[in-house]
């Protein structure tokens, strides 16, 4: 009798596991190859996974909210239509699912491979259950145990700052932060700065207030600004840049460009050219920090921040920007836009962002200061290009012209970005954005 496993699948290169947030189909129905079996989700993007055959669903082996590693068999499908017997379900169920801890542990985290003498197998299956810690964020099994076994709540976990991809928090992560809280309280009259996981101020609601409970992207985004504040010392810089030029030539073009590529050009693209650009000249402002070491990226992958239609921001990626021209960044941009807003993003098209911009007069914003998208050194925001009086040098003198302004404001890592380096690479896509050839030919 012809069976297939349903797996977990690799929803990304840096992905090892995901959550199991829904079912679409029951045990006994019968599904056709691509019809949504159910629904995974990773840090920011939720994914329906379809079935690769035809068949019947004998056996659903993982509950709703299981977060689970890539790997991990989830169901079985009957190929031949007909319905599992009872037998065959509960042999196929104890094959999955060894109580006696003998068999080989489905595939982890590189984290959980560490030490095997934290965790049993049944202690895998009760870290990963969502009964045993009911958090929104992404911990691996072996993370799930420790803070079960050291009776640290989901609320006080939640609060941990990671040091993994997107703020994961690994094992070296919640022993620190075991160690830390059980040193002694420090003497009367000493220091008293307190770590931010003592600092929630205790808030409490009348009877007409309203509640409302934050979303899984919600909660992983406020997890990931806090962690990023305390990891990386912010300097914002602001210059205001006289686009003048770049507006005219924008507005005689646009519909050439749009008739031509079948395209809309907007300010972004124009934007992403030219930091793309300066990247490749201030090398630093495209790294990382690991600890006293400073990883300078080989590719330059900028992330534009997309406001999605649940108003959470989503940051897809442009992938190696310095190597496309401004079509090429205008139409991956615009797909990958396009996607966001339909919730159509893969795993991979988030990740791996060497530096952000977010376009702030999108809402008429005029100046932002953004928390920089860790493990990046460095945001751009964009604000509203408006027009206003300016003086102009001029062979006969000063005079007074309507000119198109914006300004840019650029938070950084003060790590390793200095004021002089952070005001330097400002200026200079100041300075290209306000050069715009009005020659340029498309």
């Amino acid at each position: 009798m012809s069976e297939f496993k349903i797996v977990m699948p690799k929803l990304g290169e840096s992905i090892q596991e995901a959550t199991l947030t829904r079912w679409f189909v029951k045990e006994g129905d019968r599904v056709e190859e691509d019809d949504h079996l159910f629904e995974v989700a990773t840090d920011k993007v939720d994914s329906e996974i379809p079935s690769p055959v035809d068949g019947v669903i004998a056996k659903i082996l993982q509950p709703e909210g299981a977060t689970l590693p890539v790997g991990e068999v989830v169901a079985l499908i009957h190929m031949e239509g007909e319905a599992q017997d009872a037998n065959e379900a509960e042999e196929a169920e104890k094959a999955e699912n060894p109580e006696d801890g003998q068999t080989e542990t489905p595939p982890q985290k590189a984290e959980s491979m560490e030490s095997t003498n934290v965790e049993t197998s049944t202690d895998h299956k009760k870290a990963a259950s969502p009964e045993r810690v009911k958090s929104e964020r992404f911990y691996s099994p072996l993370v799930r145990n420790i803070a079960r076994k050291e009776n640290i709540p989901p609320e006080e976990l939640d609060t941990l700052t990671g040091s993994g991809a997107n703020g994961r928090v690994q094992k070296k992560d919640i022993l620190e932060y075991l160690e830390k809280r059980t040193k002694p309280a420090m003497e009367k009259g000493a220091s008293t700065t307190h770590s931010p996981e003592t600092m929630r101020p205790s808030v409490s609601a009348g009877d007409s207030d309203q509640i409302i409970e934050m979303d899984r992207v919600r909660k992983l985004i406020a997890n990931h600004m806090v962690m990023s504040k305390q990891v990386s010392p912010h300097v914002t810089s602001v210059v205001e840049a006289d686009v003048t030029n770049l507006v005219l030539w924008r507005e005689k073009n646009k519909l050439i460009f749009q008739e031509k590529y079948h395209e809309k050009l907007t300010y972004m693209h124009l934007f992403t050219e030219a930091v793309a650009k300066v990247l490749t000249e201030y090398p630093l402002l495209n790294s990382s920090v690991d600890g006293e070491k400073i990883i300078l990226k080989k590719d330059i992958n900028i992330g534009i921040a997309v406001a999605k239609p649940d108003k959470n921001l989503i940051v897809p990626v442009i992938r190696n920007a310095e190597q496309l021209n401004l079509l090429g960044i205008t139409r991956e941009l615009n797909r990958l836009a396009e996607a966001a807003r339909n919730n159509k993003l893969s795993p991979d098209e988030i990740q791996g962002g060497t530096f952000t911009i977010t376009n702030f007069g999108t809402f008429r914003n005029l100046i932002g200061t953004p928390i920089i998208n860790q493990p990046q050194v460095a945001i751009l925001a964009t604000g509203s290009i408006e027009k206003k009086p300016a003086v102009l040098e001029t062979p006969t003198g000063d005079v007074i012209a309507i000119r198109h302004k914006m300004f840019l404001s650029l938070s950084y890592d003060h790590r390793i970005i200095d004021g002089s380096l952070g005001g330097e690479f400002l200026k200079r896509i100041a300075d290209i954005l306000e050069q715009a050839d009005l020659e340029r030919t498309l």
